[in-house]
């Protein structure tokens, strides 16, 4: 896996480098005092991507890991204070890394939802500085919470085709949210009753996209395909994903002292996510679900 990540990230590094050069930017270190940088932009993306395949917790004991196990594949290794501030410069590369690596591979059925990313714990919020102004109060099934949410696409594959980050005090059915997370996708959207918006039904709609949520106990029932009605029952794969976004791709952590690098961990946790061989999926064929109901 380690082989792997850093081929695909040398691989767009050199791409992106190229491109700086063609449109007149450079992205190395000549003309900038003091000594050169001892890892690339590559090795870099890649030992923070890979710590989140790992099983260490905390990053500190994954870098001493690296350097005392892997010092034949990173032979130029710097201290650990030095790699957290080496950090701030790979934010760009892997948000435009991710991009690359979100699934095209859109389908008619895709679901969506969101997961909250808290910052820190509520009775410290008011000592919170890092993010005072930037995340904000939120609530999900399970509470209140502060910092941020996560909102995702995927296809029936488990992979990722669309994603946004907003504070946590932003609906899920926020309009604009939904359209920039729906632009590259058609056919049938499947979420849950946090996605129940008539404005936005028919927004989707004139797009030719299907909202299909369940609905409240208030509201007017109405038959349903049953074809709809199995798939929105198999809405909890986009649960496992965030499920596997957070508990085995650590996106989510309270010890984080910058913005930048929390937003460093949350695309370096996607982008690890990406290089995951297995994904849930579901098996979307009328005689797969008629036969599982």
């Amino acid at each position: 896996m380690l082989t792997e990540i850093f081929y695909h990230s040398d691989n767009f590094c050199k791409e992106y480098e190229k491109y700086l050069q063609e449109i007149g930017i450079s992205n190395d270190n000549k003309g900038k005092k003091g000594p050169k940088e001892k890892l690339s932009l590559s090795e870099i993306m890649t030992i923070v991507i890979y710590f989140h395949h790992s099983k260490f917790r905390t990053f500190k004991d994954y870098y001493s890991f690296l350097k005392l196990y892997h010092n034949n594949a990173f032979h130029n290794f710097v201290s650990y204070n030095r790699f957290v501030e080496l950090q701030k410069q790979i934010l760009v590369v892997l948000m435009l890394f991710f991009s690359t690596r979100c699934s095209k591979n859109a389908t008619n059925i895709s679901f969506i939802d969101s997961t909250s990313l808290k910052v820190c714990h509520n009775k410290r919020i008011s000592s919170n500085k890092v993010f005072k102004n930037i995340a904000s109060r939120g609530k999900t099934s399970v509470g209140w919470f502060y910092g941020f949410k996560l909102h995702i696409v995927i296809n029936e594959y488990g992979e990722i085709v669309g994603f946004s980050i907003t504070p946590g005090h932003v609906a899920d059915n926020d309009i604009r949210v939904v359209d920039k997370l729906t632009k590259n996708i058609f056919g049938k959207l499947f979420g849950d009753k946090g996605y129940l918006s008539e404005k936005l039904f028919k927004r989707l709609y004139k797009r030719g996209i299907s909202l299909i949520t369940k609905i409240r106990k208030n509201m007017e029932n109405k038959l349903m395909d049953f074809y709809d009605k199995m798939l929105l029952k198999k809405r909890g794969v986009i649960e496992s994903v965030n499920n596997i976004l957070k508990n085995t791709c650590m996106l989510e952590h309270s010890r984080h002292r910058s913005v930048c690098n929390f937003f460093v961990n949350i695309f370096a946790s996607l982008n690890a996510y990406a290089f995951l061989k297995h994904k849930p999926s579901i098996m979307c064929t009328k005689t797969h679900l008629i036969d599982g109901f």
